[in-house]
């Protein structure tokens, strides 16, 4: 009879993911039982205090001897029979989407803008960001297919919660659910085409396998294409970007930042982790199709950011445009790529969830407005709102002292020390276009006379104050002095 050994498990290392997990289930229980009176105060605290638990053992574990390197020198700890692994980028993308998860549970708690959801927002919150948590940790194929459809279902669900706007809100979730279904089916069948070909879903096992075997590469780079289809679609990357505009703009605007934000972390995340430690050593054969879909996401996304007439989804073009620059960073396949790449996460998310906090202020009519012409004039309504939104834009754009604009001179530069000097060209150029649809929003809000019975700016509450503010507060803290979180990100790379 053959023995059964239990499978070694650091829970000091997966601590995190366990109370974001644990906590989502509490949450469901109070729905269950609490009354609906006390839900909304009860389902804010779990979640907070899931966050800031969470926190707390990230930063611990931080500072123990297996992430900083132990007497084996590994920098980081492979856990739950190698399906998990803790290493340096993993920890700086579990930080990341902790961070950003906050700024965006302040939006969904403040009833100024996020007082058409439902309480079911709090636990489907944690759920998908404890999915988001695994993904960015996943050492094979078949964890990374699970953590995929934890994060998703609960974001189609929360697509559709709003009470206001409810048939836009319900067909954004259902379009989500449908192209979601499709792009898992991708990935599903990607994964079965590596396992037909390495005979395990283990990221190591077919990195060896692409080295060391004499099989046909025909299912190989099949699987890779099918794969990177799945991961692609969430990432926002064009031309897999057809749900982004309709879902952004239908769903609630609290949910719409805590999407474009934290969903592109653990996209690109799953991404870097899969391209660096699966596929390094057959780079030359599949990059060249990646070089083709980073200029077609930039060119999508600035052309068509061009032409809209809602500012949710005009955001909603600047995220596919943004994604081809991430892909740019991802593709170099080096330390400098990689952490390059992820501090463009970093400063993505908090610039972009403080422009949805702006977003979900500007309100007439009963519920928000985001319909450019009837942003004409905002300066002369709520100055300071205006220029907030305007600092954004303008870090969105790249210019200097924001950290969008450190995050692209990153970027480019390591795709230029890798030689993709052709692709940082194109990069610039639209760039460059993409600049002029948000400077078009600065010139409307400023240099515009208001519209009769425009929109009014709703007092923010303390919430999303708080949100907005840290988010602007970070945005120019990494523009002037980015050093400090840029170390962190160039600490390790991926341990297989």
């Amino acid at each position: 009879m053959q023995q059964i050994t239990a499978p070694d498990i650091s829970y000091l290392a997966i601590a995190p993911i366990l109370i974001v997990l644990g906590f989502a289930c509490v949450g469901v229980l109070v729905e269950a039982f609490a009354a609906r009176e006390r839900r909304w105060g009860l389902q804010v605290a779990i979640s907070a205090a899931a966050l800031i638990l969470s926190g707390g053992f990230l930063a611990y574990f931080l500072s123990s001897n297996d992430a900083a390197g132990g007497p084996t020198g590994r920098t980081g700890v492979t856990t739950l029979a190698g399906m998990v692994t803790v290493d340096k980028p993993a920890l700086f993308l579990w930080g990341t989407l902790l961070a950003l998860g906050l700024l965006a549970l302040l939006l969904l708690a403040d009833r100024t803008v996020g007082g058409d959801l439902r309480t079911e927002v709090f636990p489907l919150f944690l759920f998908a960001l404890g999915g988001m948590l695994v993904f960015c940790a996943a050492n094979n194929l078949l964890t990374m297919f699970v953590a995929l459809e934890v994060l998703s279902l609960p974001l189609y669900l929360m697509c559709g919660l709003a009470r206001k706007r409810r048939l836009i809100s319900q067909e954004a979730a259902v379009k989500y659910f449908l192209l979601g279904a499709f792009a898992s089916a991708f990935f599903l069948y990607g994964l079965a085409l590596l396992y037909g070909y390495a005979g395990s879903v283990k990221l190591a096992d077919i990195a060896t396998a692409a080295v060391g075997t004499d099989r046909s590469d025909t299912l190989l780079f099949a699987g890779l294409g099918l794969l990177t289809v799945g991961l692609l679609f969430k990432g926002s990357v064009g031309p897999f970007h057809t749900w982004t505009p309709d879902v952004y703009q239908g769903a609630p605007t609290p949910v719409t930042a805590f999407m474009a934000a934290c969903t592109k972390v653990a996209a690109f995340g799953g991404i870097l982790r899969v391209l660096t430690v699966a596929f390094q050593s057959t780079q030359w054969e599949w990059r060249g199709v990646l070089w083709g879909v980073a200029i077609v996401s930039m060119a999508i996304g600035a052309i068509f950011g061009l032409t809209q007439t809602d500012v949710k989804r005009m955001i909603a073009y600047s995220s596919v445009a943004h994604a081809g620059f991430l892909l740019v960073g991802a593709i170099a396949m080096d330390a400098d790529g990689l952490s390059s790449t992820l501090f463009y996460l970093l400063t993505y998310g908090f610039t972009t969830i403080a422009a949805f906090g702006v977003v979900g202020l500007v309100r007439g009519g009963g519920g928000e407005v985001s319909t450019l012409s009837q942003w004409a004039g905002l300066a002369k309504r709520s100055p300071m709102l205006a220029w907030v939104f305007t600092f954004l834009l303008l870090a969105l754009a790249g210019i200097p002292m924001t950290s969008g604009f450190i995050g692209k001179f990153l970027v480019f530069s390591a795709a230029l020390r890798d030689g993709m000097a052709p692709l940082v060209v194109v990069a610039l150029v639209f760039s460059a276009v993409a600049a002029f649809f948000y400077l078009r929003v600065v010139v409307l809000m400023h240099f515009r006379e208001p519209v009769e019975d425009g929109p009014t700016v709703s007092v923010p509450g303390v919430f999303t104050t708080v949100a907005i503010a840290l988010g602007v507060f970070v945005t120019l803290l990494l523009g002037v002095v980015p050093g400090f979180v840029l170390t962190w990100a160039s600490s390790g790379g991926f341990l297989s």
